[in-house]
């Protein structure tokens, strides 16, 4: 299928939000949207065109009961997406959308250089986003602002990507090791106040001319670590950390 909406002069924003399985492929051409909101199944939905793009937030909706977990061809849309994006200058990406970068990244896929100024990350905080997080703060030597927003969202479980790893004849431990020596928790559910710590640690040294980390603790998944955070990155002007129970995903 085709949507061309290089008719519509007046259209600036673009909201694509389906969660319904078995659609056929679409292809986008939205030469005048300015900013784009773009969640869907599997990436059925793919952007052709967007020239004028400014400003994107990208996830993936999955379900955590999937029995099929199409990697590459997950990995190969992704990375079609990013293409579209070199020139915008602020970014989101969701959980499920990391997981699928960082799955690339051990996989040594090549990313491409981006001109980010404000960069956002929704996600759980365990070893499967780490490295796609590292490698997209390398690629952006322009970041300027990067805002954490630590939630439970991610959707694509850790047995999903390690059972592709080891499809391919992969040790998962030495591909999801980190470049640094922080110990990673496996699961999003054993996040501890150091992981967070270690994360803002990673982000400062990934980046270039980096002025200020915005530090977003949703209660219900950090539950008795977000007041020990507060106090540990307090004397830090560089980083502003807020709490809040709030459950919706912004979409």
């Amino acid at each position: 299928m085709f949507l061309d909406l290089t008719k519509s002069l007046r259209l600036r924003s673009l909201e694509v939000n389906r969660n319904i399985c078995g659609l056929r492929s679409t292809q986008i051409v939205a030469p005048h949207v300015h900013s784009l909101r773009f969640r869907n199944t599997h990436l059925s939905r793919t952007l052709v065109d967007a020239a004028s793009l400014t400003e994107a937030k990208l996830d993936i909706f999955f379900l955590s009961t999937a029995l099929h977990f199409d990697a590459d061809f997950l990995q190969v849309t992704v990375f079609k997406m990013l293409e579209k994006l070199h020139n915008v200058e602020k970014l989101t990406f969701g959980g499920n959308f990391l997981q699928i970068l960082s799955l690339a990244e051990v996989l040594g896929v090549p990313f491409p250089e981006f001109k980010v100024k404000a960069l956002t990350f929704e996600t759980v905080i365990f070893r499967y986003v780490i490295p796609g997080i590292e490698r997209l703060l390398q690629n952006s030597p322009d970041l300027e602002k990067l805002t954490l927003r630590v939630k439970n969202c991610n959707t694509i479980t850790e047995e999903h990507l390690d059972k592709f790893l080891n499809s391919q004849g992969l040790n998962t431990d030495q591909r999801w090791r980190s470049k640094d020596g922080v110990l990673w928790n496996k699961s999003h559910q054993n996040v501890e106040a150091k992981h967070v710590v270690s994360l803002v640690e990673l982000v400062f040294k990934n980046t270039k001319i980096l002025d200020k980390i915005v530090l977003l603790l949703n209660e219900r998944y950090t539950g008795s670590i977000s007041g020990e955070l507060v106090a540990t990155l307090s004397h830090n002007n560089k980083v502003s950390t807020s709490r809040s129970t709030d459950t919706s995903d912004g979409w």
